[in-house]
């Protein structure tokens, strides 16, 4: 590689990082506010809560990365365009693909590093989120029981607390156990705690009070008592793994017995080829930035900024693509369009690339654009009143 291909190397390099890496925080942090009950609610500790805010990153990288690679690849053209890099490069006589070589190579790494992602990383990440989740949940001392809050558990079961104290212990016990329609039983307990598997809440020093529908009401006190939480421990606990949640051979190859993909098997079929196609997109918002941007244009030339022109056209096609991807759990029909979109506008651009077209759309916008406003400007004049 040249110095100068070395050069735009790296710099685009150094402007996609750039450009991603604010992306990432704010998703970050508004996936983990979303989370923070599992700190001040559930009672987890910092390190497991860490590991899943961890989680979040690989989860979204695939989907950001390519609009990095666009604004990042973009905006360094812009730059170069505008401190006369660019002028001086062609001035010098070197051809295109001293700008083409170093910006597809970026763009090649960025979709290998995507595919690396989506296939390796991305899946086991994504049951161990599922995992982390279902565990907090699991605990009904973590997840349910809040300080002098009545909490539904189950339909017609509610508990409350006066304090949570240290070593899995609750003082002021009150639980209202409505689910028998012959009977109503309201237990109070001074004290209690829940097992470690979460399944039982035993409670000591209290009294459950039994009414009948006729009215008639029964006491008993009692030293020690176990009520029986493993109905809804066990439901709260179970991970429940989605598509997205399944690596590359259980897409490809399902099992007819997962609950999951009976109920939904266009699910699958959705996910096994967005996984299949979703890498590439890097590589192709890179072509789309270098078609715009890689081109030396004087500075009183009128135009759209390219990174702006760039971003409207991978919106637009990643708008495509993710309509064809939703049309394809419904409608089979949908999984060469999947492969149809990434595959066209690669050509397309490629195309423009070797013939060394210059993209004029935003031009003719601009244009446009200025001669309405001409027109409008002599027809009502510059004070608003329509002239004569």
């Amino acid at each position: 590689m040249k110095i100068i291909e070395r050069y735009i190397f790296q710099r685009s390099a150094k402007m996609v990082l750039v450009a991603l890496l604010p992306v990432l925080a704010i998703i970050w942090t508004t996936q983990v506010l979303a989370r923070v009950d599992l700190v001040t609610d559930s009672g987890q500790s910092i390190t497991s809560f860490m590991l899943l805010a961890s989680c979040i990153v690989p989860m979204v990288l695939p989907v950001v990365l390519p609009f990095a690679a666009v604004i990042g690849i973009s905006q360094t053209l812009t730059t170069m365009n505008t401190d006369s890099e660019l002028t001086v490069i062609e001035a010098s006589g070197a051809g295109r693909s001293v700008i083409y070589r170093p910006v597809l190579l970026l763009g090649i790494s960025l979709s290998a590093f995507a595919l690396f992602v989506n296939l390796i990383v991305e899946p086991p990440v994504r049951y161990t989120f599922r995992h982390l989740i279902a565990s907090a949940y699991a605990d009904l001392l973590s997840s349910v029981i809040e300080e002098k809050t009545f909490r539904q558990i189950g339909d017609g079961l509610y508990i409350q607390i006066s304090r949570r104290l240290a070593g899995r212990t609750l003082e002021g016990l009150f639980i209202s156990d409505t689910r028998n329609p012959e009977f109503q039983l309201i237990y109070y307990a001074r004290e209690g705690a829940v097992d470690e598997k979460g399944t039982a809440l035993v409670m000591r020093d209290g009294e459950v009070h039994r009414k009948t529908r006729t009215g008639d009401v029964s006491v008993v006190r009692f030293d020690s008592y176990s009520f029986d939480l493993s109905d809804f421990s066990q439901a709260r606990g179970q991970t429940r793994l989605t598509a997205s949640d399944r690596d590359l051979a259980f897409l490809w190859n399902p099992d007819p017995s997962d609950a999951r993909y009976r109920d939904n098997p266009g699910e699958f079929r959705a996910e096994l080829h967005r996984r299949l196609t979703e890498w590439v997109y890097a590589f192709i918002y890179s072509m789309i930035a270098l078609l715009i941007a890689s081109d030396a244009r004087s500075h009183r030339e009128a135009r759209v900024h390219p990174m702006i022109t760039a971003l409207a056209f991978a919106f637009l096609l990643r708008w495509v693509s993710f309509y064809v991807e939703d049309q394809v759990e419904q409608n089979p029909s949908f999984i060469p369009a999947v492969y149809g979109v990434p595959a066209v506008a690669g050509l397309i651009v490629g195309g423009l690339l070797m013939r060394g077209k210059r993209l004029t759309v935003a031009d003719g916008l601009v244009e446009r654009i200025s001669m309405m406003f001409r027109s409008l400007t002599q027809r009502f004049g510059p004070d608003g009143r329509q002239g004569n």
